[in-house]
Formats: structure tokens, C-alpha cells, sequence
């Protein structure tokens, strides 16, 4: 990867959770001066605090729904380019709370096309979605990025709507500025310390510690499954290319390919086999809706960026539990997760 993130000054949003957590390291590893504005973080234990990201990046606790504050940050640190993370990223929590869910998802991203449209320091925009977008009607066609948009639970349906408001400030306020926007759409993330709830890898990882068998409420369902590094790789390179060329301005699937794309239970049956113990049970939950098969098409990223995954399924599982492996070694997880993402550069 190139030096194009040396000395940038970057805005980070939701910076202290999993997925964030690793790019705020690896922007630090580019030389980049991160910037992280996010709340606490959600989870206990956390890969934030595990990497003590607080002694690396200028981290800021407080909540995007506060305009003036997040306006005030931008205006003191003037960062050139968001990644804009933050949201609430559960499915079954959004039947729980949805208006929580709408709130969260989509007047954060609007407050942060606001603050993008009212800080001149501010030439480029990551914006991160979700592979849940579109409209899915369950059909073993991978998703496009120009298919139809929509959601049937709340979570998918406010991150269709987050779509739409940045597809409109882009049309009303960003081409005349020369602000250069980019949205991007991932699969199913897995890697080293990730502890959400309602995730698969935490789940299994909290069972076998405490010797109890893994529950599946909806073990058929299909998912594009992908190391975390793949997407940020992604993203990354978005965060470059869009000052370029406009060319590269859009939407962008980053998902495995096909093969790589499975079904719950093959996912805790290639776990078992990667850490040699464990079981699973299947009680089948059908009281909240979801997709029984989500398949997203990676040609674009492909054809366009240069960018393919680097990692099949079953290295990026075995690397997944090799991290946690790796912190009940005591070994230090900083300089071991640096190697890991080393490891995956040194493939791209």
C-alpha cells in the first residue's frame, strides 16, 4: 500500500468498535494522524482497549447525534478525509428498538454529510453501509451496486435510507464542491476480538470457553463471509483512488467470492475442526425476520480497483481464532495484529 495516508489528518466515526478498531491501527501503521470520535466502547472485553488504541490515535468520546459537537471537532482538527463507521449494526436489535435504529443509522450519516458539506478541510468521504441494502428478494443472483435498495427488517431499511441521503447530498451539495463521496457495502465480517452480540464467532468462542454447545437459530442461512481485513483493504483503497480519478466515485460491494460464500452451520462445523473441540445445537428461531440468503457481486471492486480477496474461508477462520489463541498466550496483541495485517499486505 502506498504512502498516500502519511501525515493526512483522518476522521474516524465509531472508532471503538470491532471493525473500526482495526482500521484506526492500521491508518496509524500508514503514518496517518487518526482522529476517533465514537462512543465508549459497547462491548467488555474490546479490541480498542486490548490494542490501547487511546495511545496511538486522539480519541473523542461522544455521540454523532450531537451536530455542534462533532462540527466543533472537525473545525479544530480540520481531518481531510471521514471513514464514516459508526451506526447500530444489529439486525435483531433493530426489531428491538427501532426507532433507536432509524435515529442512530441515518441522522448520523446525515449529520455527517452535514459536517462534511460545512468543513472546507474536508476533500473525501468513506461512507460505510452494509451489504443488507438491497432490496433482497433471496434469489442466488449476487447483488449489483445499481440494484434496487430496500430492507424488510429495520437495521436493512435505515441503511437503505442512509443511501439515499448520501446520494442526495452528493447530487445537491458535493458535486459543485469538488467533495469527493464514496459509499461501501461488506458481507459478514470475522476476525480477532470481535465480541458483539448476535455474532457468530463471538458466540462460538463463548461457548466452547465455557464448554457448551453452540446455538443456531437459523443455521441454513447463507452469508458472504470475510476476514475483517478484506473490506478495510477496501476501504483503504477508496479513501486513495477517489482523489484520482472521478471515475471511482460511488458504491462499492466488498464481499469474498461466491465459493467462499456459506451457510451458518458450515461455518461452526469448519470451526470445531480449526480449534479440535466443540459442539452445536440448532433451535431454530423464526420469531424475528431474517434473509435466508444474502450473495453480494464483487466484479466492480474487481474490474475497476484492482482489489480481490486474499484470504479463502479457511485461512481466514484459522487466523481469526489464531488471534484469540494468541491473547490467552499472553502474547502482545498491538504488535501482533500489526503483524497480521503485514501478513495480509504482503499478498495484496
Amino acid at each position: 500500500m502506498s504512502n498516500f495516508y502519511a501525515w493526512k489528518t483522518i476522521l474516524i466515526t465509531g472508532s471503538t468498535g470491532f471493525k473500526w478498531s482495526w482500521l484506526s491501527l492500521w491508518l496509524h501503521s500508514l503514518g496517518a494522524n487518526v482522529i476517533g470520535y465514537s462512543l465508549s466502547p459497547y462491548t467488555e472485553p474490546n479490541l480498542f482497549s486490548i490494542l490501547w488504541l487511546d495511545s496511538l490515535i486522539n480519541q473523542i468520546y461522544g455521540d454523532i447525534n450531537d451536530l455542534w459537537k462533532l462540527q466543533e471537532i472537525c473545525n479544530t482538527y480540520q481531518p481531510e478525509i471521514i471513514f464514516h463507521l459508526a451506526a447500530q449494526p444489529l439486525v435483531r436489535e433493530s426489531y428491538r428498538d427501532p426507532v433507536w435504529t432509524f435515529q442512530t443509522n441515518v441522522m448520523w450519516t446525515v449529520n455527517i454529510l452535514e459536517v462534511i458539506r460545512n468543513t472546507e478541510s474536508i476533500k473525501g468521504a468513506v461512507l460505510i453501509t452494509t451489504d443488507k441494502v438491497y432490496e433482497n428478494l433471496e434469489t442466488m443472483r449476487p447483488y449489483l451496486e445499481t440494484d434496487r435498495l430496500g430492507g424488510h427488517d429495520p437495521y436493512s431499511t435505515s441503511k437503505a435510507m442512509d443511501e439515499l441521503a448520501i446520494t442526495s447530498y452528493v447530487r445537491s451539495f458535493f458535486s459543485k464542491w469538488e467533495k469527493k463521496i464514496v459509499s461501501v457495502r461488506a458481507g459478514n465480517v470475522i476476525g480477532g476480538w470481535d465480541w458483539s452480540k448476535d455474532r457468530l464467532i463471538p458466540d462460538i468462542i463463548q461457548a466452547f470457553e465455557n464448554w457448551e454447545p453452540v446455538i443456531l437459530r437459523n443455521p441454513d442461512s447463507v452469508r458472504p463471509w470475510q476476514h475483517v481485513l478484506e473490506p478495510l483493504s477496501g476501504y483503504l483503497m477508496m479513501g486513495e483512488k477517489i482523489f484520482q480519478d472521478d471515475k471511482y466515485l460511488g458504491s462499492y460491494n466488498f464481499g469474498p467470492d461466491i465459493s467462499d460464500t456459506m451457510r451458518v452451520e458450515d461455518i461452526v462445523i469448519k470451526a470445531i475442526e480449526t480449534l479440535g473441540k466443540g459442539e452445536y445445537k440448532i433451535q431454530k428461531d423464526e420469531s424475528m425476520h431474517e434473509a435466508g440468503l444474502l450473495l453480494l457481486d464483487n466484479t466492480k471492486a474487481k474490474k475497476l480497483l484492482w482489489w480481490s480477496p486474499k484470504f479463502w474461508i479457511d485461512e481466514a477462520l484459522e487466523r481469526t481464532f489464531g488471534w484469540y489463541r494468541a491473547y490467552a498466550d499472553g502474547e502482545d496483541m498491538r504488535r501482533y495484529s500489526l503483524q497480521e495485517i503485514q501478513t495480509f499486505l504482503r499478498q495484496i
